[in-house]
């Protein structure tokens, strides 16, 4: 996959990989630096009062980003600007804007919807469990519409200012045709959460989407410790978001900045190290008697779902490799229970709905070895009939004394 380049070497082609390593670092040569620096001022001091004012009249008309030095940390921050520019070349979007969570990302999207006078969404299930939240219980003053792919259309009305889909879809990787999609959207913008798949394994603004949404703190930063969100859009629709993140001051730190530039250098070969590995695990888990059935998307990735015979519970209890939490896209492998806890928020009836039965185990693979991290998931699946304390203790080599006696 070959994305274009922008400013200086805007008409040279690079390939993805390439992107990642250097998209947002251009400028460091010329400065006589190799990595970037981080800005950590939350304002810059400036003697030309009268150039200052009119850039901010600029940024306060349409969200335009003040040339010159930076103003002040709530318009912009240099170290942000360079992560949002790599993951911009990344999705092949115009421009990108950085938010303090995936969740304040989302929340500055319906905000911008909702100024324009545009208050209803329509969206297809599942969704991550909090987006559903957000939408469901209409915390921003937003009303949706839940529907399947081919209700989208139908679904659309005069004060739709959304459509928003997931790609593989959190928990159950279920996928959609994301062109079809976007034709069934019409002049309405389609937003696409493309946190699991990442810009890797595909890039819905060349399919159709006018929004992409990563929750940063999953793939992008890939380490499990940077929390982030960003929104990958035209310019235009970049200004709403600037100036919904400078009012409202869901501004990412410039230290989280820094670490998800360099996660983005990184991010395609551990894309796609850990989604070799899910395939065979996945794989692994649909043969196996104690599986009763596998989800993993056709697209591939690092993502695997799984529905237990036995009690799901007991497998999270007996994973000892493999790390028992909520998130995804570390370098180590996650696993957790979407019903107790990133699915806990949504109504019963509708996660049931939306295909996330109670048995459903979401697998975060990481860059561990695959057999290893199969040995740990065999071992929590307990031995065929067994369930609790006789699967763990199953599970337990016995000395070899006491196998003797």
């Amino acid at each position: 996959m070959e994305s274009a380049s922008n400013g200086a070497a805007d008409t040279v082609r690079r390939a993805l990989a390439t992107e990642a390593v250097h998209a947002g670092r251009e400028d460091l040569a010329g400065q006589g630096l190799h990595t970037p620096p981080i800005d950590l001022s939350t304002t810059y001091p400036s003697h030309d009062s009268r150039e200052e004012g009119a850039r901010i009249d600029a940024f306060a008309a349409g969200g335009v980003l003040p040339g010159g030095p930076p103003v002040y940390a709530r318009l912009g921050n240099p170290t942000v600007a360079r992560f949002e520019t790599g993951l911009a070349r990344l999705e092949g979007t115009e421009s990108a804007v950085a938010f303090a969570s995936g969740m304040a990302a989302l929340s500055a999207v319906l905000l911008a919807r909702s100024a324009a006078g545009l208050r209803h969404v329509v969206a297809v299930r599942p969704v991550y469990g909090c987006s559903d939240h957000l939408l469901t219980a209409g915390l921003l003053g937003t009303e949706v519409t839940w529907t399947d792919p081919a209700g989208i259309a139908d679904a659309l009305r005069p004060g739709t200012g959304l459509v928003l889909v997931e790609s593989p879809a959190n928990p159950t990787l279920a996928e959609v045709d994301i062109r079809a999609v976007a034709h069934s959207c019409g002049s309405v913008p389609l937003l696409v959460d493309n946190t699991f798949a990442t810009p890797v394994l595909q890039r819905p603004a060349e399919h159709g989407a006018r929004l992409v949404l990563h929750s940063a703190t999953k793939y992008l930063g890939g380490h499990g410790d940077v929390m982030a969100g960003v929104v990958a859009c035209d310019e235009e629709f970049a200004g709403r978001l600037r100036q919904v993140r400078f009012a409202t001051g869901g501004v990412l730190h410039p230290l989280a900045g820094y670490l998800l530039l360099r996660g983005l250098a990184t991010l395609p070969l551990r894309v796609r190290a850990a989604s070799a590995t899910a395939a065979e695990l996945a794989r692994r888990l649909a043969d196996d008697p104690r599986v009763a059935r596998v989800h993993y998307p056709g697209l591939g990735g690092a993502m695997v779902a799984f529905e237990t015979h036995g009690d799901p519970h007991e497998v999270i209890a007996r994973v000892r490799l493999i790390t028992p939490a909520v998130s995804l896209g570390s370098v180590d492998t996650l696993i957790q229970h979407p019903a107790s806890i990133s699915h806990r928020i949504v109504d019963t009836a509708d996660r049931h709905g939306s295909g996330v039965s109670d048995r459903l185990l979401r697998l975060s693979v990481g860059l561990e070895d695959t057999d290893d991290l199969w040995a740990d998931l065999s071992g929590a699946l307990g031995e065929p009939g067994l369930s609790g304390a006789a699967a763990e203790e199953a599970r337990v080599p016995v000395p070899p004394h006491e196998a003797a006696g």
